[in-house]
């Protein structure tokens, strides 16, 4: 790995954990920020719009998106930027898999774990739910229960763990 190699930030964490908010710090310091909720908000439209789409046809336009912007790393790591991957990370071989992409290319990957405790995640989803936009995607709590029960909490990872009660500290 050179000097100048590209720096990955892999977000991870649950919805409502401060991913977004911590990624966008990071994008406005210069890395480039790849979101698969705004992509795909793009291609949909407003959510008030009335497009609704079938669970299984979200999930392949949610692959479809993924596959391109992985493209779009490969591109943007070449080009030598750092980028920053607001996704959730949810399983630990989704983070092997774009950590050995990232070293593969050269690169430095850094694996940013947001924690919030459940009450945080409430309140601040309640929040969000109420809100329109590409990252206002609404979770109840019966799917923040499916969440909780699936999330692979990174662990020995080289993660650095960034805990929130209140306001998502910033980078």
């Amino acid at each position: 790995m050179t000097r100048d190699a590209s720096t990955v930030v892999l977000m991870c964490g649950l919805p409502g954990s401060g991913k977004t908010t911590y990624a966008g710090e990071l994008a406005r310091r210069g890395h480039v920020r790849l979101s698969i909720d705004e992509a795909v908000w793009q291609r949909l439209g407003r959510r008030d719009a009335g497009l609704v789409l079938e669970a299984e046809a979200f999930a392949r336009l949610k692959e479809e998106v993924r596959a391109e912007q992985r493209i779009e790393l490969v591109e943007l790591m070449t080009a030598g930027r750092d980028v920053v991957v607001d996704y959730s990370f949810w399983s630990r071989a989704a983070r092997d898999d774009y950590k050995a992409l990232v070293e593969a290319h050269g690169c430095r990957w850094e694996l940013v774990h947001l924690k919030a405790d459940r009450a945080t995640l409430e309140r601040r989803l309640a929040l969000r739910n109420a809100e329109q936009g590409a990252n206002s995607v609404t979770v109840d709590a019966e799917l923040l229960h499916h969440y909780l029960a699936i999330f692979e909490e990174p662990a020995g990872e080289g993660e650095r763990v960034v805990v929130s009660a209140g306001d998502v500290p910033a980078p």
